[in-house]
């Protein structure tokens, strides 16, 4: 398992949309075939700032979910919301500590 951290700066008038647009779809995302964790994320200095990670139980199922009609049709929404280029990492956990 693996986990995806994407940082996605909006411009502020568009917020409230990525969230409403977010709300729509989690769901779907949580459910898609190897997500096994779906979190969002709010910068606590720069509320125009969010990060998503997710944990995927392998690089196959999160490209499969990378090409799926359902990630075109999301990323489609959200990227003109953008004020900067979102940026990705893909990380494989070390630690956890409970």
């Amino acid at each position: 398992m693996f986990v995806r951290i994407v940082k996605m700066g909006f411009q502020e008038e568009h917020v409230a949309l990525f969230l409403e647009n977010f709300e729509k779809v989690k769901q779907d995302i949580r459910n898609f075939a190897g997500n096994r964790l779906l979190e969002l994320y709010c910068d606590k200095a720069d509320p125009t700032l969010f990060f998503t990670y997710s944990y995927w139980e392998t690089e196959a199922d999160l490209e499969t979910y990378r090409n799926s009609e359902l990630f075109i049709n999301t990323w489609a929404e959200t990227k003109p919301l953008f004020k900067q280029k979102a940026e990705a990492w893909s990380v494989d956990k070390l630690v956890s500590l409970k």
